[in-house]
């Protein structure tokens, strides 16, 4: 191995992170050597560990929560879509010795509900579950694709409508409240909340799912989501968890560091079996 190999996944928690395997698989399929390991760092010192990785021959890595706002401050130079999510999930080290933020999550996800899935976004009406900080990541690449409408409901209505506003230069993207989606109707419905990590489900209202109606959950499991169950409840076409979401955003780092795209149906697949598995 040499300084080029050397690549890694930092988080808190990170005990539970595919990212290895998913890397190993692409390093595999494509005949690279490399090194990719888990970190769990801790709060506040994300800047020195960076720093230490990349001065000790790292090449790569890839963040995840919570330090994607500390990627996008640490990074010297920054792709246009990691400045429009104010987060980075995807640091590289240049010839020059600068270091390269990107912000992967959306292309993963779009990738993956219209190529893995062959679902549509275009001309669709579409609606956003949540206005965090995973959201800020798929709002630019969704709104690329021109639905016919896209949605942001919250809680707290005001984070959405601030969202909305952040990117409604991009096109038409509103935000409202759950109360808001009664008697409204949605082909595609995208969960980017957390509640599913916690077993939980956003408030949102029956019959909101149109008779072709496609729900995506951007957290994924072995099991079925609690999103994922209510979709299935309320009679909708076809869903899926973000597992493809992953494995999509990583094969897109990948890209960025070695300059081939992997296959990812395979490990798509191979993942799943991991998580059933285990």
């Amino acid at each position: 191995m040499n300084k080029k190999d050397k690549y890694a996944v930092f988080g808190n928690p990170i005990k539970h992170s595919q990212s290895p395997q998913i890397h190993a698989a692409f390093a595999t399929q494509t005949d690279q050597k490399i090194t990719y390991r888990a970190h769990q760092v801790e709060p506040g010192r994300f800047k020195e560990v960076a720093r230490s990785f990349f001065d000790n021959g790292g090449s790569g890595l890839n963040i995840t929560v919570p330090f994607k706002i500390d990627a996008f401050e640490f990074a010297d130079e920054l792709s246009h879509r990691a400045r429009r999510a104010g987060a980075v999930n995807t640091l590289a080290l240049q010839d020059d010795g600068r270091i390269y933020g990107d912000n992967t999550d959306g292309v993963g996800m779009t990738r993956d509900i219209t190529e893995n899935l062959a679902w549509e976004i275009g001309d669709k009406r579409v609606l956003v579950v949540g206005a965090g900080g995973a959201v800020r990541g798929i709002l630019g690449p969704l709104i690329k694709r021109k639905p016919s409408l896209l949605l942001i409901a919250n809680r707290t209505v005001s984070k959405a409508r601030q969202l909305a506003s952040d990117f409604s230069d991009l096109g038409d993207v509103r935000g409202c409240s759950f109360e808001a989606l009664t008697g409204n109707q949605f082909d595609l419905i995208i969960n980017a909340t957390s509640a599913s990590l916690a077993g939980e489900l956003p408030a949102l209202p029956s019959a909101i799912v149109s008779d072709k109606g496609c729900c995506y959950d951007m957290m994924y499991s072995a099991e079925p989501t609690p999103f994922m169950r209510w979709a299935a409840e309320n009679m909708a076409w076809a869903v899926s968890d973000g597992l493809g979401m992953l494995v999509e955003q990583a094969a897109e780092s990948f890209c960025i560091w070695h300059g081939v795209r992997p296959k990812t149906k395979p490990v798509i697949e191979l993942i799943r079996e991991s998580l059933q598995a285990s």
